[in-house]
């Protein structure tokens, strides 16, 4: 929102939500349906190219929405090194309301503009006259309509909702309110008008200059350059009709340079040219290697779940994992992506953060979870997790974490596996199983003189149970085999508060991985199910209260925290990841995996002395 928010800044159809797409389905229906019914010689084939079209821009703004993050994640050619926040996301996730506005305007010229029905294909003269068009009065308006937005009183009132984000991502170039973007449509407007007006528009000529102004605004709003020094020196007048990303860049940094749409020629002949323009491109495009401390090993979950991830749908992923209706309707590209990652996929860069000095990225296995649970699959994921560890060994990096099923005790014994077969590991392996004990523990509601242990017993659990005798809980379980399990391993002195019994009525359950539905239902009422395992389990009651899985808050300088991890909610990150993070703080020098364990409260106060704070029920 700008500061001083002026007339027509909410878009129309705001309150409307994703029910806004509903407005156009009357005029996609008939198009469709003329399409189809008409004869060969009526049928206009303009008129119905204009849904697919619309779909294409979308799927042109996704694709780099997706690169741009992908890039920043790990490309040594950042422009601006600051990090986006939720605040940004919300701000700019109706960026697809430019998209619906076009198509308003192209079904409308369709059906009530001079020539605007039955376009040919391609006609060479209108191709011409809209390139000429934009090269001229389009690029010269805009320059000044641009000087003029930031005059005081209209950058107050429109254009400051722009600027709001300093550090840009590809869509951030069409974020604006409503009033702002109808002028830039008037603008925008002008070749494709005049083209149509004198008959010689064409289907090409139109998609043709929407498609290259997406390209041209996705461009200058990556932050990461991508333009190649070769092209200015092979045709050096390039440079004046031509902007890079580094060049945009800094109308967003110092606000009163760089006006030019997207040839800077303007600028030069104004002289409104950044000095230090030529400058930042050199130094971005050269690049510079950064150190990363913390690497955050994790993986994909349900097959949707790649939408999620930050590379995905941003306005997606700045939520908790929640199955989503309308991502059903991409399943033939859900599994398309599914199959080419198994097939070709190899380890990937999902995010990077940074808490004071010290650097972090989250790399992902190209892995779903149902494929850990596949036996003849685990030698390659064992491989692609063994890769991503050697590699962060050779790139420095100080501590990889474990996530989700990469730590499994079936798959690589809590990490044990790697340790075993590179001893001289200098990178440390922490499966963070410490630190999720310990928010367990702190989780359990004062008073609790009784817990039930629940699903399936890992290292994190029989770890549990052990402190919990020791603290003087009693410990129940229903399962022979699981008590016989423990009993084993626990000292003399603290197994009588081991318990076998079939009875449920305990009012806190500890759970882990396969609890089932009929169990929980014979919990009494006002139970409180507090997970110990990776993954949350499923709620089916409504009456007990469901805690998530083991994660503790972020302190408020972690930066460039805009996605969700997994189902947990804003700025929370699960116990396993911020064990590596606390780990590499506190520059301990010792792997935890395998049957290791640290400190329990040793770790748990350098959790909270870092700045991390316990996250109490859902």
């Amino acid at each position: 929102m700008a500061s001083k928010p002026g007339l027509l800044t909410e878009w129309p159809w705001q309150k409307l939500g994703n029910f806004k797409y509903v407005l156009w389905a009357p005029w996609v229906v008939q198009s469709t349906y003329s399409f189809l019914t008409e004869g060969e010689g009526e049928r206009d084939l303009s008129n119905f190219l204009i849904f697919p079209f619309l779909l294409s821009r979308w799927a042109h703004n996704q694709i780099w929405i997706s690169l741009s993050r992908f890039q920043t994640g790990r490309s040594k050619h950042k422009i601006v090194h600051k990090g986006i926040e939720f605040e940004q996301v919300d701000r700019e996730r109706n960026w697809d309301d430019q998209i619906l506005l076009l198509g308003a305007f192209l079904y409308l010229a369709s059906k009530y503009f001079p020539n605007g029905d039955h376009l040919p294909f391609w006609r060479t003269d209108g191709i011409i006259i809209t390139i000429l068009l934009h090269v001229g009065p389009v690029e010269f308006l805009y320059y000044w309509l641009h000087r003029a937005l930031h005059h005081h009183y209209l950058y107050s009132r429109y254009h400051s909702h722009h600027h709001s984000s300093i550090v840009t991502e590809p869509i951030t170039s069409v974020v604006h309110p409503f009033a702002e973007i109808l002028v830039y449509f008037v603008l925008f407007a002008i070749p494709v008008i005049t083209a149509t007006l004198t008959g010689v528009n064409s289907v090409v000529a139109t998609a043709g200059y929407f498609t290259y102004i997406d390209f041209m605004n996705n461009l200058g709003h990556c932050n990461f350059e991508i333009v190649p020094k070769w092209l200015f020196n092979v045709f050096p007048p390039l440079k004046y009709i031509m902007y890079t990303p580094s060049y945009h860049s800094l109308h967003h940094t110092q606000f009163r340079t760089n006006y030019a749409l997207f040839m800077p020629f303007y600028d030069y002949l104004y002289d409104t040219v950044d000095k230090s323009s030529d400058d930042l491109y050199e130094t971005s495009l050269e690049g510079k290697e950064e150190r990363i401390d913390v690497v955050h090993l994790t993986h994909p979950t349900t097959l949707q779940s790649i939408y999620h991830l930050r590379l995905g749908f941003a306005s997606v992923a700045s939520k908790p994992y929640a199955s989503k209706w309308y991502l059903w309707m991409m399943w033939p590209m859900t599994w398309m992506s599914m199959l080419l990652a198994w097939i070709f996929g190899s380890t990937f860069t999902v995010e990077k953060n940074r808490l004071n000095k010290l650097k972090m990225q989250t790399w992902a296995i190209p892995r779903y979870s149902f494929q850990y649970l596949l036996s003849w699959q685990r030698a390659k994921i064992n491989s692609l997790i063994e890769k991503a560890i050697l590699d962060a060994e050779e790139s420095g990096v100080k501590v990889i974490s474990l996530g989700l099923l990469n730590q499994g005790e079936e798959l690589n014994r809590n990490g044990e596996y790697y340790l075993q077969k590179h001893p001289k590991l200098k990178i440390r392996i922490v499966d963070g199983s410490t630190l999720a004990i310990a928010v367990v523990l702190h989780s359990i509601p004062k008073g609790t003189k009784k817990v039930l242990l629940r699903g399936n017993l890992c290292k994190t659990g029989c770890a549990i149970a052990l402190a919990l005798c020791h603290m003087g809980i009693q410990v129940t379980t229903a399962c022979r085999d699981e008590f016989e399990k423990l009993k084993l391993s626990f000292p003399g002195m603290f197994g009588s508060y081991l318990v076998f019994s079939d009875s449920l009525n305990v009012e806190t359950w500890l759970v882990g991985d396969g609890l089932k539905e009929e169990e929980q239902r014979k919990a009494p009422k006002g139970t409180h199910f507090i997970p110990f395992s990776q993954f949350p389990p499923k709620i089916f009651r409504k009456d007990c209260t469901y805690y998530t899985t083991p994660a503790m808050k972020i302190p408020k300088n972690l930066e460039n925290m805009h996605a969700c991890e997994n189902w947990l909610p804003r700025r929370i990150m699960s116990a396993w990841r911020v064990a590596g993070i606390v780990h590499a703080l506190e520059e301990w020098d010792e792997h935890e995996c395998g049957d290791k364990m640290l400190d329990i409260e040793k770790v748990w106060v350098a959790a909270l002395n870092h700045g991390f704070l316990p996250l109490l029920q859902a």
